[in-house]
């Protein structure tokens, strides 16, 4: 009877037993399910989130472009109306001393213009039949007149306005365009001046701020010499690397190129064109792929050719896009991954024709790469070029050189003296 008993407690306890380890697989199903469905929602939250990210960041981008392109509208604006200003003045002046000049000096005094590549007044020709002087090479490029003149005029308030107004229009900013009048105006405030000395005044002080600067591409004697250029959109980069490929080539150096423009169509046959040119090997890789990875690899292959320099193209950023700003600051930490003392040179390669917003440009890609030296191209077209001295100014980094074409030897080293002679109109 016992026996018995004990049988059937063996059979319930076993019973329950199995409805326990039923009821424990039930609820480790029930668990698994529930986090099944979790982690769905969570890739689901995820998916979601990155979406709007992406939205967010596309509407930021295009804020800023946005905003970026009514900035360079509204300084065009901004230029346009103080030349017209300037202009208006101008004529309104020389008509108030039309009307009070009762005794007039044997050669009419003509207001300065403000309509200026060169920045300084045109001048009156002393004799018509004396043939003009030939312009310089950058005042020709820059479309300069070069008549000779007598005129006289006082150097007084209203003149050194005008002046200001003038070196305004020609991009040279207003803290700048104050310093070079009011030191022109030391010692000499009251008196008559004819325009040419006005117009020679004038270069000297803008060549005193832009003699600092002026200074060639250091080469140093280790090698490879890393160049990394940097700019954004169509500020010349690439052409800028075959002219300057082309002249240390051409002075008995070793040169290769490494095309890390690998996001713009076409980017790299453009620079094996100009590599062709020069006579000097390209280093490339398909196009979107990892830039970085392409100038850590470019840096192995010139040391082990024993190259002089090796010079870096970049994909054109502005300035205000922060992720194509943090891929160039990787590609910087790359090339220190390799060498810690480059690049040895990072040149910010800077379009004349963009005005007052070079100056920005200067600040967010000196942050990001640690900008070493500038050079600036386009001045062979309508753009004035005074940005120049306001950058000259206001950084004091050097300037290597400046592009005067889009033929290969069209870089010329960049003179001081030269480049204000031309941009006020001075015949020396």
């Amino acid at each position: 009877m016992q026996k018995a008993a004990d049988e059937e407690a063996r059979k319930a306890a076993e019973a329950a037993a199995r409805e326990a380890e039923a009821a424990r697989a039930a609820e480790e199903e029930r668990q698994a399910e529930e986090r099944r469905l979790a982690e769905e929602a969570r890739a689901v939250d995820e998916a979601r989130r990155a979406e709007e990210r992406e939205e967010a960041e596309a509407a930021a981008r295009a804020a800023a472009e946005r905003q970026a392109a009514e900035e360079r509208d509204a300084e065009e604006q901004a230029r346009k109306d103080a030349a017209a200003k300037a202009a208006r003045d101008a004529e309104a002046r020389a008509a108030r001393e039309a009307a009070q000049d009762e005794a007039p000096e044997p050669s009419a005094p003509e207001p300065l213009r403000t309509t200026m590549t060169p920045v300084a007044p045109d001048l009156v020709e002393e004799d018509a039949g004396e043939p003009a002087a030939k312009p310089g090479l950058l005042g020709r490029l820059m479309g300069r007149a070069a008549p000779k003149t007598v005129v006289r005029r006082v150097l007084d308030d209203d003149m050194l306005e005008q002046l200001e107004e003038l070196l305004i229009t020609a991009d040279m900013g207003v803290d700048t365009a104050l310093r070079v009048t009011a030191n022109m105006a030391e010692g000499r405030f009251g008196k008559k001046l004819s325009v040419a000395e006005i117009k020679q005044l004038m270069a000297d002080e803008i060549a005193r701020i832009m003699e600092p600067v002026a200074r060639p591409l250091p080469l140093y004697p280790k090698t490879p010499q890393v160049v990394l250029v940097v700019g954004v959109n169509g500020s010349g980069k690439t052409t800028t690397i075959g002219k300057l490929a082309s002249q240390f080539r051409a002075a008995g150096k070793k040169v290769v190129i490494a095309a890390g423009d690998t996001f713009r169509a076409a980017a790299v046959e453009q620079l094996q064109v100009w590599g062709e040119r020069a006579g000097v090997p390209v280093l490339t890789a398909a196009q979107g792929s990892d830039p970085a990875s392409l100038v850590f690899d470019a840096m192995g292959q010139a040391q082990a050719d024993g190259a002089d320099l090796l010079l870096i193209d970049t994909a054109g950023r502005l300035q205000n896009r922060g992720d194509l700003m943090e891929e160039l600051a990787k590609i910087v930490r790359v090339i220190r991954k390799k060498d810690e003392t480059a690049p040895h040179n990072t040149l910010l390669v800077l379009d004349a024709t963009t005005g007052q917003n070079a100056i920005n440009q200067v600040k967010v890609f000196q942050e990001i790469s640690d900008v070493s030296g500038l050079v600036m191209t386009k001045l062979d077209g309508t753009a004035k070029g005074g940005v120049l001295v306001a950058l000259a100014d206001k950084f004091g980094l050097p300037i290597h050189a400046i592009g005067v074409g889009e033929q290969i030897d069209d870089l010329s080293p960049f003179d001081p003296q030269e480049f204000a002679d031309a941009l006020v109109g001075y015949e020396r």
